[in-house]
This record gives structure tokens, C-alpha cells and sequence, in this order.
């Protein structure tokens, strides 16, 4: 048995049911949305965010979960997905987890359309049911996740940024989304502000590790054997490059710097770059880093009793830091 399906047997009957509740949640009486929908629906991912839900709400409340649980999963996966969406429109990309991207096959206007549309359903799902506390919950994760990206991009422009600006920017772009997965799953079944406010943080403590192990694999060889250094070429700053910069000479900052901006497409520099950030310690220095975020995440689930579902949770946030892909 493969590790996702081991993290997703405590909930596997819970995880069925959100599949055919989340396809209902898209339904619509145009046919074109319909066809679109359905396209989503059968690439899905390996939906950690619903499982987030699910265990942690189970954990929380001694294995129970209602019809809050299913709602405020399926509002999460509904404003995730409309995200990506539109984040394949922004990055013009053409491919989503190795398939054609909706702007590809349906082209801009209509992917933005559906994206609007999927973020109206989600939040309509929370205001049909007087949801509102699970509402607020991924409402300020939207609005953070548009502030880390614009957040990102000023920055990115000066290649100026510090290891507390890269923290923010992840934490914003990342690490809100899976926060606020955990803070609904508890929010759904029990009425416990420290809880919930306790599982919002262990999110963002995966989220934050989650996209520190991302980085390190611009630099670890892929699948091919080779680094791949695509976030090089696309002059993305993260951990690693980062860390290189704040603690080299001027001479050698300056060469960095000129490499990323002027040199990004040129290979064999790009191969000189990874070569130099994994010489001074970068990729050592993040995944310290990631280690410590996911010691954190753990430490807030001792004082649970021991279940299937922390087990799971338990496996879920190493899961994060070990992955390959």
C-alpha cells in the first residue's frame, strides 16, 4: 500500500462520499460548465486538502464528522481548484498534473470564467447553509493567497528579498490554504477557538515545510538524474538561493545576481548556480529549516490521544518532507 493510501484509510469511506458531494457541489445547467467540470473532476490530485479536513476534524472530536465537514471540504477544494485555474491562465501554462490545463483546451476567457464560477459555488455552499464561521476561515485564505503572489512578484522584481519576506510570502501563497484546511476540519465539529486556532497553526507549519521541499527540488536531481533549476530560470527566489545570497561576498552576490537576471536561460550557468548554492550550504540551510517547521507541526499533536486519525495526520505531515514528487 502506497503512503497516500495509507494516510487515507482511517477516512476512505468519508473520502467517497466527498467525491460524489464535491461533484454535485459543481453542478450547473449549462452544459458547457458541465463538460468542463466533469473534465475536472476525473484529473483530480491526490486531494490532501479534503483529507486534511477529514482527519483533522476526526481527531479533534473522536472520530465524528457531519455534514459541516463535507460542506467545508468541498468549499476548500471548490476555491482551490478555481485558484489553479486561474493560476494556469497567469502563468500562460499548459499542462496541470500531466494533463492539458483548461486554458489549453477551452483557452483564457472561458478557464477565468470557470474559475469565477467555481469560487461563486464555494462560497455560495457556505452562505446557502449559515456557514459563516467556516466561511471567514477560507475567505482570509483567498485574500492571503492573492497578497503572497502579488507579494511575490514585487520582490521578485529586485531580487532583494530577505529570509523573513521568503517566510511571509510562503506562509501567504502556500501555507494559508492548508492552515485553513485544518482550522475548518476542527471548526466543522467542535466549538474550541484554542483547537481550532492550535490546528490552524499545525497547517501552516506543513504548508511552510511543504514549500521549502518544493524548493529543494530545483536543485535535487529529478527523474532524469539532472536538477532541474526551472525556478532558477524563472527567477523565483526561494530558500536556498536565498540564504547563498545573505552570506556571500559582494563579488560573488553580484555574480548570483547578474546570473538570475541576465542569464537564466543560458544552461550551463544556470548548472553553475545550482553547483554554487549547494557548495555554500543552501540546500543544508533549507532543509534544516523544513526539519524544524515539521518537528513544530508535530509537537502540536501530542497532547491528542492516540488514533488512527493522528496516526494518519502523524504520517501525512513526514509524508510532506520525504515525498519525491
Amino acid at each position: 500500500m502506497n503512503i497516500t493510501s495509507q494516510i487515507k484509510q482511517p477516512i476512505l469511506n468519508e473520502m467517497e462520499l466527498f467525491e460524489k458531494k464535491f461533484f454535485e457541489s459543481m453542478s450547473s445547467n449549462v452544459a458547457l460548465l458541465n463538460r468542463i467540470t466533469y473534465y475536472i473532476v476525473n484529473r483530480k490530485g491526490k486531494q490532501m486538502r479534503p483529507m486534511f479536513v477529514f482527519l483533522t476534524a476526526k481527531m479533534v472530536s473522536d472520530g465524528i464528522v457531519n455534514e459541516r465537514t463535507y460542506r467545508g471540504a468541498s468549499v476548500i477544494e471548490l476555491i482551490h481548484t478555481a485558484t489553479l485555474v486561474h493560476d494556469d491562465v497567469v502563468d500562460d501554462s499548459n499542462r496541470r498534473r500531466g494533463f492539458f490545463s483548461l486554458n489549453a483546451l477551452w483557452k483564457n476567457k472561458i478557464a477565468v470564467l470557470v474559475g469565477d464560477y467555481l469560487l461563486s459555488k464555494g462560497l455560495l455552499l457556505s452562505i446557502d447553509y449559515g456557514d459563516f464561521d467556516l466561511l471567514r476561515i477560507i475567505s482570509v485564505a483567498v485574500r492571503e493567497m492573492s497578497e503572497g503572489e502579488l507579494l511575490q512578484i514585487e520582490k521578485a522584481r529586485r531580487l532583494d528579498i530577505t529570509e523573513a519576506v521568503y517566510y511571509e510570502i510562503i506562509r501567504k501563497k502556500t501555507a494559508t490554504l492548508i492552515a485553513s484546511c485544518c482550522a475548518l476540519g476542527a471548526q466543522s465539529v467542535i466549538e474550541d477557538e484554542v483547537q481550532v486556532k492550535n490546528m490552524h497553526l499545525f497547517g501552516e507549519l506543513i504548508g511552510m515545510a511543504f514549500q521549502i521541499k518544493d524548493d529543494l527540488f530545483d536543485y535535487t536531481e529529478d527523474a532524469i538524474g539532472k536538477p532541474t533549476g526551472i525556478d532558477i530560470k524563472e527567477q523565483k527566489m526561494t530558500l536556498p538561493l536565498i540564504h547563498v545570497l545573505n552570506n556571500c561576498t559582494p563579488k560573488e552576490k553580484s555574480w548570483l545576481i547578474n546570473s538570475i537576471k541576465n542569464h537564466n536561460k543560458d544552461k550551463k550557468r544556470v548548472k553553475e548556480v545550482i553547483a554554487f548554492v549547494k557548495n555554500n550550504n543552501g540546500l543544508a540551510y533549507a532543509e534544516q529549516k523544513m526539519l524544524q517547521f515539521q518537528q513544530e507541526a508535530l509537537q502540536l499533536l501530542v497532547n491528542y490521544p492516540d488514533s488512527p486519525f493522528k496516526d494518519a495526520l502523524i504520517l501525512m505531515v513526514n509524508y510532506v518532507i520525504e515525498r519525491k514528487i
